[in-house]
């Protein structure tokens, strides 16, 4: 089943005006409709795959493409998120739960369950061994990858750049040089990235995350050309899985 007929009639809350709309609402002129389906708002995944499309903006074909996301969380979640990624707030759409997710046939994450234990801290177990490897391929390899370093991806922080919201003390971005120079992923670089965005959500956990029973679910991607078909998707199959290539997570988008 093409998820474009589901996607065309879901109608759902928009974070800038909190009204309710179609999804695809204002797309028809689009020659390429972009639909990101995210898990928690405050999910490590969601986080970084806003913070690439606006790392990537400028390589992007936006007079062309329109992007549509969904996360699971409320308003509020979707206000601070956008606030702190800058993604765009009339393009980021919330729901409370996971239906849509399911719907989609997104994978839910590792289920394993103890008797008489709560939605909530089902989730929360559930997550610790995602994050540990358990039922989320790839997840340690990729976070080891943001330690080592990557030469087959771009360099992520600018000399000039400011790191702060982390533990650290405030420190430029040429600091990475002395771990292995430019242009390319330096050591520490992705990691560093990924503490502020984890600094970022434990500071405002009941904002980002109004429902914790969710935690575990995974999302997806999926390009349609402007007649609705189906171009690219990838479904998520674990934490930090969020694209094919995870070195360069936009490629399938520079459309030539």
């Amino acid at each position: 089943m093409n998820p474009y007929n589901l996607l065309n009639q879901t109608k759902l809350q928009r974070v800038n005006d909190g009204m309710t709309r179609p999804l695809l609402e204002n797309c028809e002129t689009a020659s390429h409709i972009l639909v990101l389906v995210w898990p928690q708002l405050g999910d490590f995944d969601s986080l970084e795959y806003a913070w690439w499309l606006n790392h990537e903006a400028k390589k992007l074909p936006l007079e062309k493409l329109a992007i549509r996301a969904v996360g699971i969380g409320d308003r509020a979640s979707g206000v601070r998120f956008c606030e702190y990624t800058g993604f765009p707030p009339e393009n980021l759409y919330v729901v409370p739960d996971a239906e849509l997710h399911q719907q989609l046939e997104l994978y839910s994450g590792l289920n394993l369950s103890v008797p008489k234990m709560s939605p909530a801290v089902k989730a929360w177990l559930n997550l610790m061994l995602m994050c540990a490897g358990f039922g989320s391929p790839g997840t340690l390899r990729e976070v080891f990858r943001g330690y080592k370093g990557d030469r087959q991806a771009p360099q992520l922080v600018g000399d000039d750049e400011i790191i702060q919201g982390t533990p650290l003390p405030a420190f430029k971005g040429s600091f990475f040089k002395l771990a292995g120079g430019n242009g390319f992923q330096r050591p520490f670089e992705l990691a560093t990235l990924r503490l502020r965005n984890m600094v970022e959500v434990l500071r405002n956990w009941q904002t980002y995350v109004p429902n914790s029973a969710y935690l575990t679910q995974r999302g997806g991607t999926f390009l349609f050309d402007s007649k609705g078909q189906l171009l690219y998707s990838h479904r998520d199959p674990g934490i930090l899985g969020f694209a094919a290539n995870m070195s360069q997570p936009l490629s399938f988008l520079y459309l030539g």
